[in-house]
């Protein structure tokens, strides 16, 4: 796409959206637009599509999110794209109207955050759920959610089977058919000082799975993973229950930043590309999110998907693999507990990664500075070391953090 072209997500719904709705859709400026979506979406192509878990719903093989840009959501559209992630964040002022006119042929989900607090210490509460989902409704337009997502998940296995406020809000909202799934994303709480009992996500989606009320997950999953999450994600195919990764980018921006390390990378392929073939043909998952951030990245990622491992491809993983388990952490949460000073370790090289690898800077230092305890408390003693499955040296990188973040 040409430099003259790439316009904001404020511009583009100004320019575009507005425009076209306000019959003015000739302008120049949105007719190169529109080429350039035509384009890319030429080059992507159709994408296959993977049935999630045992619904019987037959989603892309790499799903959307509203965080996209909105000409790279208007080209995941033409290339049949069909379930959106995080839909609730786009108002009324801005859902796509491809997805609006054409309501049911897309599956898009709310993610819902606990209230009171933050995904660590606020509470699951059945009204609030139901309000929320309630006035997503209204600010996007969309009539219902397929999907409701309880964001973050379940500090431990107990809450599953104690709390069931989230759930009886899903029922509440499923029976004025305001919603139709239900699903989670799950993060780790093993070794959290704030949460009592915490237990890793492997183990908890395990007993979600079990359970048998939710109908599928959203988990951190990328090359090089455990085999804690790589057994989970075995057992989920087999007995039907729904996957999709998220986070799957570890380490992918600062690989492209990387001048020397690139000079290495197998040729006829990128990172972005690589990843994408790998997860939708050598993966068990039933879909994943990558996130981009415009439409050039949209084409080099999406472009991958369902086509098999090429030779430079599978050298490509392995080389990732590798530079990421040097670079990003993995939000296992192994060292938090270690830490004497009580550091949120994984918190805060989550954010990192939002700053380095999806180059969001602002929503990182907005997330970080409404942390408790900053990397500078770290006094470099060593406790968590021993601890870090990758060997990262955590004292060094908290640290780096406080200068990018804090």
């Amino acid at each position: 796409m040409s430099k003259e072209h790439r316009i904001g997500r404020r511009e583009f719904i100004m320019t575009s959206a507005g425009m076209v709705s306000a019959g003015l859709g000739a302008a120049c400026g949105v007719a190169a637009l529109s080429q350039d979506i035509e384009e890319a979406a030429s080059k992507v192509g159709r994408l296959p599509r993977h049935r999630l878990g045992s619904s019987g719903r037959e989603v892309s093989a790499l799903v959307g999110s509203a965080t996209w840009a909105p000409e790279a959501v208007e080209a995941g559209v033409r290339c049949g794209i069909n379930y959106w992630h995080k839909a609730d964040e786009w108002g009324s002022g801005n859902t796509p109207q491809a997805i609006r006119r054409n309501r049911d042929a897309h599956y898009c989900q709310v993610c819902v955050d606990r209230v009171r607090g933050n995904h660590e210490t606020g509470a699951i509460d059945e009204e609030a759920h139901v309000q929320f989902v309630k006035q997503a409704l209204q600010q996007t337009g969309l009539r219902y959610f397929d999907d409701m997502q309880l964001h973050f998940g379940y500090h431990h296995i107990e809450e599953l089977k104690s709390n069931r406020g989230f759930i009886r809000a899903f029922e509440r909202l499923k029976k004025d058919r305001l919603v139709h799934h239900l699903c989670l994303s799950q993060h780790s709480y093993n070794g959290n000082r704030k949460v009592a009992g915490g237990q890793s996500a492997p183990q908890i989606l395990a007993a979600v799975m079990e359970d048998g009320v939710y109908e599928h997950a959203q988990f951190m999953f990328s090359y090089g993973d455990t085999p804690a999450v790589n057994g989970f994600v075995e057992s989920a195919r087999r007995k039907g229950f729904g996957t999709i990764a998220m986070k799957t980018t570890p380490g992918l921006g600062r690989m492209l930043r990387d001048q020397e390390y690139m000079k290495s990378f197998p040729s006829g392929t990128t990172p972005h590309h690589a990843l994408a073939r790998w997860l939708t043909t050598s993966s068990k998952l039933d879909a994943a999110v990558i996130q981009i951030n415009n439409l050039d990245q949209f084409v080099d990622t999406y472009s991958g998907a369902g086509k098999p491992m090429r030779a430079a491809d599978l050298q490509a993983i392995e080389q990732m693999t590798t530079y990421a388990d040097l670079e990003a952490c993995r939000l296992c949460n192994e060292c938090m507990s270690h830490c004497e000073e009580g550091i949120h370790i994984a918190d805060i090289l989550r954010y990192e990664r939002y700053a380095k690898d999806y180059r969001e800077e602002d929503r990182a230092r907005r997330l970080y500075s409404r942390l408790e305890r900053h990397a500078d408390a770290c006094t470099a003693c060593g406790a968590c070391l021993a601890h870090c499955p990758q060997g990262l040296q955590i004292p060094v990188k908290l640290a780096a953090a406080q200068v990018l973040l804090g």
